[in-house]
């Protein structure tokens, strides 16, 4: 299944992005949940919108810079609208209480809510300019959180070997953040960079993957602004995708 996050046109509203997905020939759609954006928080809304254009809503993600609050809303939205993946970026380094938050109850919430909270590795940045800037993002801490959530794009940030960073996690993987990196911009289109995604998507297909590969992309990389030629974009984007996985 092919999903488009709607972090990849949040300039636009959801009835928009349903829209633009929907056209393109998407299957379903990631929500990016954003604290400044009330509508990626209502989840009534966004089941009418995905009623009206006849997509489901196949993964949340959880707030940049979360809490534990945050996280326990978009468990609940993703319940009443019937999605079983909800996605989390590692907490800030210094974030010491929703880490052990994290550590110690998302074993229990994906038995109780029966949802699979994933981990997804993020890029490069530090704090203090040496340290990393966030806590549970090595490949030792996204394995024993579980579940990990793959962005093609983050493994680069942090010169990280795509094929061997997937190999080392692949049987935790249960959803994938897909892009490229382009003149050193990541989040770029997929058909376009120096990222080997043809053989990360007939390894993930060799591999029996049953999860989503959701596209994260850049807006510009879309050409933001002009409808005709967004919708043409993404129908490449997922082109590419099916050209190799499906």
């Amino acid at each position: 299944m092919i999903a488009l996050h709607t972090s990849s046109l949040h300039r636009y509203g959801l009835n928009r992005i349903f829209g633009f997905a929907k056209a393109a020939g998407y299957d379903g759609i990631e929500i990016g949940v954003d604290k400044n954006n009330f509508d990626t928080q209502n989840a009534e809304y966004i089941k009418r919108l995905s009623e009206k254009y006849e997509l489901p809503v196949v993964a949340l993600h959880a707030p940049m810079n979360g809490s534990e609050k945050s996280v326990q809303h978009v468990i609940s939205m993703a319940a009443y609208l019937g999605c079983s993946v909800v996605v989390i970026t590692p907490p800030k380094l210094m974030d010491f209480s929703f880490t052990r938050w994290l550590k110690k109850e998302a074993p229990a919430l994906r038995k109780k809510k029966n949802i699979q909270l994933a981990l997804e590795n993020t890029g490069g940045e530090t704090f203090l300019g040496f340290l990393p800037g966030r806590a549970m993002n090595n490949i030792s801490d996204l394995k024993n959180f579980g579940m990990v959530a793959l962005d093609t794009s983050a493994t680069s940030a942090k010169k990280a070997d795509l094929i061997r960073f997937y190999e080392h996690l692949k049987k935790l993987v249960v959803h994938v953040h897909l892009s490229n990196v382009r003149h050193h911009k990541e989040y770029s289109m997929p058909n376009e960079g120096v990222l080997p995604l043809e053989s990360f998507l007939k390894k993930l297909k060799s591999n029996g993957y049953q999860g989503v590969i959701s596209m994260r992309i850049r807006p510009a990389d879309l050409m933001e602004g002009d409808d005709e030629k967004v919708v043409k974009n993404l129908k490449k984007a997922k082109d590419f995708v099916d050209s190799y996985f499906n």
